[in-house]
């Protein structure tokens, strides 16, 4: 999905149509697997892990296979929708499978590895993916990001255990967790976080005038970096420090992109350091909620990434609105309001563990 943010000048150039409406292949993406990736749960929920994880990848291969075939915009579209059936299978039971081979006290870690694979992408296949476009075609990006996906196919194969993991085939039971105002304020940290990064992540190319490949390697980079280290932090000083901490400075950074357009240098520094600081809260929310559904984390970790593509649709939707109105200046001033809104969303409703009592001494 995200190599599509560094391709929409070629793609819009081939099929015919505007910057913005080449970003609503995200966005068509995003919304595909917000409402594929509960449904898709339920009717695979007796299913081994490991079954479903190769079922998972091989409807994604052929999505993207689709994709680079696909003559027309709406059936680039389409294909997308396929793609998204496949990362909605597999994103939350990779979580799940992580967090049952894992004992409690590395469980931090062990989702920040799975999330690593989310900003490695990013750091690699992105900027990859977006010099490829520009030498060759967008088409040649998507035949690399299927081959990528018969790799990973084979790797599962290989590599990931049998793992069996009790959950509902109910789809009733898969929404069960949204009357819990726990669950609801975690899910609605990651809506609003998603849709503030990535109202300016999908229109990046619009809003610098600077190389964009080396903007995202930087921004890549730093996601790699800060995905790790939040997840060792996360398991020695808590979700709630972690989460605050990158909300806060995404805000900022996000208001810091005039500056950051000024010269090569500075925009590498501040991608850098947004994608670090940034993805510092992924492992955190995903511990958040594993601590909020610990009977449940199968169903809990799919309603997660549902609310995290829900906020890639907003980002995509909004900010295709906002380019086409007011150019640059309405993606970045959308963004930070985003950010904050999450930020300020977040320090309202999810307070900090009261302190265990202490017992009192006889005198």
């Amino acid at each position: 999905m995200f190599v599509t943010a560094g391709l929409l000048a070629p793609i819009s150039a081939d099929l015919h149509i505007s910057t913005s409406a080449a970003g609503q292949l995200m966005t068509v993406f995003a919304l595909a697997y917000a409402v594929l990736s509960p449904v898709l749960a339920a009717v695979t929920a007796r299913l081994s892990r490991k079954t479903l994880l190769l079922l998972a990848m091989g409807v994604f291969v052929v999505g993207s296979t689709l994709t680079a075939l696909a003559p027309t915009y709406p059936l680039v579209l389409l294909s997308r929708v396929i793609a998204a059936a496949g990362a909605a299978m597999f994103t939350p039971t990779a979580s799940g499978v992580a967090n049952a081979l894992t004992a409690p006290e590395r469980r931090g870690r062990a989702l920040a590895l799975v999330m690593g694979g989310l900003t490695v992408s990013s750091a690699i296949g992105v900027p990859l993916g977006t010099w490829l476009g520009g030498a060759a075609s967008w088409r040649a990006t998507l035949w690399l990001v299927a081959a990528m996906g018969v790799a990973g196919f084979v790797g599962v194969a290989a590599v990931v255990p049998k793992v069996v993991i009790q959950t509902s085939g109910r789809l009733r039971e898969r929404f069960a967790p949204l009357a819990d105002r726990r669950v609801l304020a975690v899910l609605g940290t990651q809506l609003l976080m998603f849709a503030g990064a990535f109202t300016a992540y999908t229109y990046i190319g619009s809003l610098f005038d600077l190389p964009l490949a080396a903007v995202l390697w930087a921004w890549g980079i730093g996601g790699v970096v800060g995905n790790q280290l939040g997840g060792r932090l996360t398991d020695v000083y808590g979700p709630r420090r972690m989460v605050l901490i990158g909300l806060l400075f995404s805000t900022v950074f996000l208001a810091l992109i005039p500056v950051a357009n000024l010269a090569l240098p500075v925009a590498l520094v501040w991608a850098f350091l947004w994608g670090g600081l940034g993805w510092l809260v992924a492992p955190a929310q995903q511990f958040r909620t594993v601590a909020e559904v610990p009977g449940n984390v199968p169903i809990g970790l799919g309603l997660l990434s549902s609310a995290q593509y829900v906020g890639l649709f907003v980002a995509g939707i909004t900010g295709g609105a906002a380019l086409d109105a007011y150019g640059r200046t309405g993606v970045i001033v959308l963004s930070t309001a985003f950010a904050l809104l999450g930020l300020l969303f977040t320090l309202s409703t999810y307070r900090a563990a009261p302190a265990p009592a202490r017992e009192s001494v006889p005198a």
